[in-house]
């Protein structure tokens, strides 16, 4: 420590704790998601045709904040494992609509299993009040900062940009 009376500790600056918490929360949602064939990506588009089934590739790709060309190689990827599945789309025959399969509902009950599982034990020292609250300030946080809700801006790099 220092005898400097204006040092501030890392730890009382909100947006050290702030990262400091989402590196350790993204690395253990990747972590727990890996047993499951998944990457956080392919979750955040599952969980998104979970909500809207049958969006064309160019929605899911504005949806996320992430360049079509990684799109078409996400959705490669689901495709591959059976989860998802491109049909043309019943409005625009230029593009193709992407929908779940049975197996990506089972995959997701799992993975929605573990979130719910990381979120418990990040939150463990917290009571039900306090977990709320947090959750509340969180949300008005990243309103604030003019964050899109439910999309994780870490999984668009700036070059995947639609």
């Amino acid at each position: 420590m220092t005898d400097d009376p204006t040092f501030v500790p890392l730890s009382e600056h909100p947006a050290f704790l702030f990262g400091q918490l989402g590196f350790h929360v993204s690395y253990r949602f990747t972590d727990l998601l890996a047993p499951l064939g998944i990457s956080p990506r392919h979750y955040g588009t599952l969980r998104i045709l979970s909500a809207n089934d049958g969006q064309s590739q160019q929605q899911l790709c504005e949806a996320q904040r992430i360049h079509r060309n990684v799109m078409v190689g996400l959705v490669d990827e689901l495709e591959k494992r059976g989860l998802v599945e491109r049909r043309k789309h019943p409005t625009d025959r230029r593009a193709h609509a992407v929908y779940l399969l049975p197996a990506a509902h089972e995959l997701l009950a799992q993975a929605e299993e573990i979130v719910s599982g990381l979120d418990a034990d990040v939150t463990a020292s917290l009571d039900p009040e306090e977990r709320a609250t947090l959750v509340k300030l969180l949300q008005r946080t990243a309103m604030g900062n003019g964050l899109i809700p439910d999309i994780h801006p870490g999984l668009a790099r700036p070059a995947d940009k639609c």
